[in-house]
């Protein structure tokens, strides 16, 4: 259980792929945990189905008026467009570098290792994303493998990653055991 822990969700203002959210976020939930959505921008963001908008989301705060030291862990959601806005932004890739610089554990699923890799924390790590990343990973200095979920214990922090909304089942039960 991560009772009364708190999970930082970090997303762009539109692209993120609304399973990868909502599910971890009731996982952490229904765990004990508080999850806060963060982005770049103040009001509601556009979660996706694939290519087709979904629900709307409130926003808690913005990356900017944050810091990785007051959250426990960080959810990286997937969906292509979400990550790759995410790792134009430097305050967004910043606030990723500062869990792995804190030793704070880390999630990311589907496309979200794309802000990994521009936060420059793969490099010697083991992970899996969506099959498509697999090359960046590689180039990146990561070691990628084709599985539902891996974890990556290797100092600072702990990475889980998972490919696919098929995964989330084994995503969020890697990702409560991380952040407990």
């Amino acid at each position: 259980m991560i009772e009364g822990k708190t999970i930082a969700f970090l997303v762009a203002p539109e692209g993120t792929e609304q399973v990868e959210l909502t599910e971890p976020w009731q996982t952490v939930m229904n765990a004990g945990g508080m999850p806060r959505l963060i982005s770049t921008r103040e009001g509601r963001i556009q979660a996706f189905h694939h290519l087709d908008r979904g629900d709307t989301f409130a926003v808690d705060a913005t990356v900017d008026q944050v810091d990785a030291a007051q959250f426990d862990g960080l959810v990286l959601p997937g969906g292509v467009a979400n990550p790759d806005f995410l790792r134009t932004r430097p305050e967004a890739v910043r606030f990723v570098r500062a869990f792995f610089d804190l030793g704070k554990p880390v999630a990311a699923i589907c496309h979200a290792p794309w802000t990994l890799i521009e936060a420059d924390v793969v490099r010697g790590r083991t992970l899996t994303s969506w099959p498509s990343l697999q090359t960046d990973l590689r180039n990146a200095g990561a070691t990628w493998h084709d599985q539902e979920v891996v974890v990556c214990t290797s100092a600072p922090s702990t990475l889980v990653t998972s490919r696919m909304p098929d995964d989330l089942k084994a995503f969020g039960e890697a990702v409560i055991e991380a952040f407990a």
